[in-house]
């Protein structure tokens, strides 16, 4: 009887051990997936808001004003002379276990495709290139749709699953094709109109 208590229990303590290190490792993921990623498009908008735009009532006639994003920003404000520099589809990662896995099991993405990370609430966040096939740009964006911090990241060395951490401040995440940023002209200031539905 005391031999199958003992039998039973490294079992138990076996069982254990193969979950935790599941968890710390990330390995459960490849077992149980990590969901359908909704879709949805990132444009981007030049920040340059001393450009003129018109606004009317129907009480008054077009005049200039200048372009004014609200203080809460929920809705970007578009003025005539702002531009959108760039549009990317994007898969929209909003759970742990989306923003855990990132890009690590994507080959490559399209000139105008990445992903969305859309965290809680706004933070500082280190981002790593957990078992990346190519580089990228990371792009933090505030809760106010403001770029904060952009950077262009390499893959990590061939045989490491890591690089180094990539941090900033932001609620939400860009990650595109390394470049993208330069060849859009996307800086830090800029606007993001993010997809319908993502708070």
């Amino acid at each position: 009887m005391a031999r199958r208590a003992v039998v039973a229990l490294v079992g138990v303590i076996v069982a254990l051990a193969v979950a935790v290190l599941a968890l710390q490792t990330g390995l459960w993921v490849d077992v149980v997936g990590v969901g359908e990623y909704d879709r949805g498009t990132v444009t981007v908008t030049d920040s340059d808001n001393s450009t003129p735009c018109c606004t009317t009532t129907p009480t008054e006639t077009t005049t200039a004003a200048p372009c004014t994003v609200p203080p809460n920003r929920t809705a970007v404000a578009t003025c005539e002379g702002s531009r959108a520099l760039g549009t990317v589809d994007v898969r929209i990662s909003d759970t742990f276990d989306q923003r855990r896995l990132g890009l690590s099991d994507t080959e490559s993405l399209g000139p105008n495709e990445g992903m969305l990370f859309v965290h809680d609430e706004e933070g500082e966040y280190p981002y790593v290139m957990r078992d990346m096939d190519f580089d990228i740009d990371i792009i933090f964006i505030d809760a106010n749709r403001t770029i904060t911090t952009i950077h262009h990241a390499s893959k990590p060395p061939e045989g490491e699953s890591y690089s180094e951490q990539y941090s900033g401040r932001g609620k939400y995440v860009l990650e595109v094709n390394r470049g993208w940023a330069n060849r859009t002209g996307t800086s830090v200031g800029d606007t993001v109109e993010l997809p319908a539905g993502v708070d």
